[in-house]
């Protein structure tokens, strides 16, 4: 295997209308799609030719079986677990003029417990969702996996950084200390260590070997061993960026796991970031040979 991941399974449901702000009953457009941290990032490392295993749980509904099904026909191994008294978790996303408000209902996700995980976690790369890590039901789970991971890489994303401020930096360096990589955004790389952008790189790497920040429409700086290097993207058109930070880490992982170098690595998760913010689909398109620039190889 060459990458696991490990974390929140969602369906996300959109619903985008300029008539909204106004209230009352408006025609719009309304989307649903299989999602959440860990899907997100497997199906874009699968993309790359990735061998990619995800690790969840969903309820015993119809959302349930979409997200599963979903996973599995983008060539992702499912191990997921469902709760017969809960039900799937659910991200709804609301576009309102340029407004966009998200509400999460953690569903089954909040009922994955270590006993749920395989007894060890072998791959190349293990990712570890930070939602997982930094919510009281699911703590133990997060810590269990990140115990249980046998691999090259063994990464964390921040996942929220509400979250992590409310726990506190000392607290998430000392529940990741098996990670040797570490993913966040700036806000979130700032609520770790008080510095924004390249200087959170640097600082961040006295904790972890591999740290990367991802810098939105700037792109994203690593710093590998010390050594930090930058990636900055084309300008894209903005259109949404739920997903996009998970697509950046399943594709940087699956070109590690692939012998890639950490420059080649960084320009092809910031490639697939960049396609997903620019657009309304949080995996990227269907079929063989789709490569995480969103490019379609023969």
């Amino acid at each position: 295997m060459d990458l696991i991941c490990v974390g929140d399974l969602m369906l996300d449901v959109s619903a985008e209308s300029r008539a909204l702000a106004r209230g009352g009953d408006v025609h719009g457009r309304v989307r649903l799609r299989p999602g959440g941290s860990a899907a997100n990032a497997a199906v874009w490392a699968a993309a790359s030719g990735a061998e990619s295993q995800v690790i969840g749980r969903v309820g015993d509904d119809p959302a349930g079986r979409i997200v599963r099904e979903s996973i599995v026909e983008r060539g992702v191994d499912a191990v997921v677990s469902a709760d017969l008294s809960t039900p799937t978790g659910t991200m709804l996303v609301v576009h309102a003029a340029e407004e966009r408000s998200m509400v999460a209902d953690r569903g089954a996700n909040a009922t994955f417990r270590p006993e749920h995980l395989p007894a060890r976690l072998e791959a190349k790369a293990v990712l570890v969702s930070g939602y997982l890590l930094l919510q009281r039901e699911t703590h133990a789970t997060a810590r269990a996996a990140l115990e249980r991971a046998r691999g090259q890489f063994v990464a964390v994303d921040a996942g929220s950084w509400p979250l992590v401020e409310s726990v506190g930096a000392d607290r998430f360096f000392a529940w990741t200390r098996e990670a040797n990589v570490l993913f966040a955004n700036e806000r979130e790389a700032e609520a770790l260590c008080g510095e924004p952008g390249e200087d959170a790189a640097a600082a961040l790497a006295h904790r972890y070997p591999v740290v990367c920040v991802k810098l939105g429409s700037q792109g994203a700086v690593m710093s590998w061993e010390g050594l930090l290097i930058r990636f900055s993207t084309d300008p894209v058109e903005g259109v949404d960026p739920t997903g996009a930070g998970d697509a950046f880490d399943g594709a940087l992982l699956a070109a590690l796991a692939h012998r890639r170098s950490p420059g080649e690595a960084l320009r092809i998760a910031c490639a697939a970031g960049s396609v997903v913010a620019s657009s309304r689909d949080t995996w990227p398109k269907a079929g063989p040979g789709t490569r995480p620039d969103g490019r379609v190889d023969g």
